[in-house]
């Protein structure tokens, strides 16, 4: 073995360049030194000093890391281009007593960016009027005929939160027509701005993006700590006899948006989803607790709920449903109305899942037509629901190890797109020099999602573009699927006391990723089928201990048909820890993600 192809292997965890998902395994911790440092100088067990180090924690940030408050990590929100102007024009809309509308986004961040500003209008006496567009219907962002209608309604000033951007044509004829609007928004943004009262968005180019990994809630809520400023410094609380709100008990619905738009959760987001998992817990929002009731929440949530729990069910109203039940569901106050909507979202939720399966299918028919492209995967169709081809972008992606990007054509030849990137190729970025170039009627993102609307007589001439720019990028990162490892266990050290020291690094998601283990060389022991797609196991270690496993939507992949037909010999399994509540409060198993022949 020489040079280049032993640096290959030595960079791999138990030599494994390709698993049976064709991953590669890499070892996280790069620098142990580091890791024996911060176990030793802050008395730490030893796995969170290599959890830490592999995660770029130092000695200095260490505290701040483990501890995450808003006091360390919240900015003077003035720092923020627009922000004042914001804030001024907001507290002009309140001393005038004119009416106020929020349009908002009909994905999480959207729902509870709207949910926010809902709560603290409501919290000060004012009500306002919402507008979530219909994703059939309307599509993303501000319309001209909405913004308008919302005029009509007697409106003098719209807050457009998750949105607006990119929406150069609706907000001219807005400014037009006397209505004016401010954007509250995280999307990359052109050179230009549209013609709003302000923008308030870290992701401008005229900005330092220093916080340009916030989700859209965390922005607004930058806002709203503006906003009560304001308020406060104008006399404006003790004038209407009012109590100054409080802030904090609103962190939850920033927590669930900011890991449900996986953002980086580090610095401010951080802060953000730490704080906020602490209200969550304590179920003030009736909303949330109806969700977490009906999804049979019972234990308590983290970060994975946020995202994998109750995220879905928020979003299944946008998808496949009535768009503006998230952002009723998490602003309501009455318990009984909030079980109702939960309710209906849960059946959407469902309904969503079928029709993802049969557009995915559809869609993994189509890839053969487009072989020519380099540099993304593109399938497009018509009549396929415009609600999951988001998801299913997200699972060609995955499935091709490059960007994808899935488009649904109606009957008058407009179609929908939405696609998900790679690390490394700025997605959002060539959808926005698409539209520049004329391919698009609309388009935008950020670089590792976007959307567009194409119209079917410029479509080839779209996926030749995307393909063009987009393959070069690819090249450049030389994307190789990966999955990161933290360390080996045998299953007997896998306890709940281990799932206690690692809940101390959390929150877990993009930027802290949640600890995964492998377990060397284990016997699958009465491997079978639970639901219609999960492989469960129990796997038995050279300690002579046993972990219960479970292969989540395996049965027809390589991960399921392996843990299925071990033939008795051992394997190589990799995966997450979760407490196992069915086996007792002690109970652990481990989420198997995938795994490898020894010696194959």
């Amino acid at each position: 073995m020489q040079g280049k192809e032993q640096d290959t292997l030595r960079d791999t965890f138990l030599g494994i360049q390709s698993s049976i998902t064709g991953k590669r395994w890499e070892e996280r911790l790069k620098d142990h030194r580091s890791a024996l440092a911060l176990s030793q100088r802050l008395s730490l067990p030893e796995i969170i000093g290599r959890l830490l180090a592999a995660r770029g924690v130092t000695l200095d940030t260490a505290e701040a890391f483990l501890k995450p408050t808003l006091k360390d990590w919240l900015p003077d929100p003035s720092i923020l281009k627009g922000m004042d102007d914001t804030t001024a024009r907001i507290f002009k809309a309140l001393d005038k007593k004119e009416k106020i509308a929020v349009f908002g986004d009909y994905d999480v961040d959207g729902a509870t960016s709207s949910a926010l500003l809902i709560r603290y209008f409501n919290a000060i006496g004012v009500e306002i009027s919402v507008h979530i567009p219909d994703r059939v219907t309307e599509g993303y962002g501000p319309n001209l005929p909405a913004l308008l209608n919302l005029q009509q309604q007697g409106c003098s000033l719209v807050i457009t939160v998750d949105c607006g951007t990119s929406a150069f044509e609706p907000l001219e004829g807005a400014k037009q027509a006397g209505l004016d609007v401010l954007i509250i928004d995280h999307h990359e943004a052109e050179a230009l701005l549209p013609p709003a009262v302000a923008v308030v968005n870290p992701n401008r180019q005229d900005e330092s993006r220093e916080y340009g990994s916030l989700a859209a809630v965390g922005v607004v809520f930058l806002v709203l700590v503006a906003l009560n400023r304001r308020l406060r410094e104008e006399g404006w609380f003790s004038k209407q006899g009012i109590r100054e709100p409080n802030l904090m008990s609103l962190l939850d619905l920033v927590a669930l948006g900011t890991v449900c738009d996986v953002v980086p959760l580090s610095g401010l987001n951080r802060a953000y989803v730490s704080q906020g998992v602490k209200i969550l817990a304590k179920r003030h929002n009736p909303g949330i607790v109806a969700l977490s009731d009906v999804a049979k929440l019972s234990e308590k949530p983290d970060s994975g709920h946020l995202g994998y729990t109750l995220g879905p069910r928020v979003n299944a109203g946008g998808r496949v449903g009535q768009s503006w039940l998230g952002a009723k569901l998490l602003s309501t106050e009455n318990a009984d109305e909030a079980l109702k909507i939960a309710s209906q979202l849960e059946e959407y939720n469902s309904e969503r899942k079928t029709i993802e399966t049969e557009v995915l299918d559809q869609a993994l028919g189509t890839i053969g037509d487009e072989t020519e492209l380099k540099g993304i995967t593109i399938a497009s169709g018509e009549g396929w629901h415009p609600g999951v081809i988001g998801i299913v972008a997200s699972r060609l992606k995955d499935r091709y190890n490059m960007p994808a990007l899935v488009i649904a054509f109606d009957e008058k030849g407009i179609g929908k797109g939405s696609g998900r990137s790679v690390p490394g190729v700025d997605l959002g970025s060539a959808v926005i020099a698409a539209r520049q170039a004329g391919l698009l009627e609309n388009g935008g993102g950020h670089a590792m999602a976007a959307g567009l609307t194409v119209h079917q007589k410029n479509y080839r001439e779209l996926c030749t573009f995307l393909s063009e720019r987009l393959s070069k990028a690819l090249s450049e990162v030389s994307y190789t699927p990966s999955i990161g490892i933290d360390g080996a266990l045998q299953p007997g050290g896998a306890s709940a006391d281990l799932i206690d020291l690692l809940d101390s690094c959390g929150p877990f998601g993009v930027g802290n990723p949640q600890p995964r283990f492998v377990l060397p060389s284990v016997r699958v022991l009465r491997p079978g089928l639970v639901g219609e797609s999960h492989v469960r196991c129990i796997l038995s270690g050279v300690d002579g201990r046993t972990l219960k496993g479970i292969a989540f939507r395996s049965l027809d992949n390589e991960l399921g048909q392996l843990l299925l037909n071990t033939g008795g010999m051992p394997i190589h399994v990799c995966g997450k820890l979760k407490r196992d509540t069915w086996s007792g409060p002690d109970g652990v198993q481990i989420i198997i993600e995938d795994a490898a022949p020894i010696n194959g």
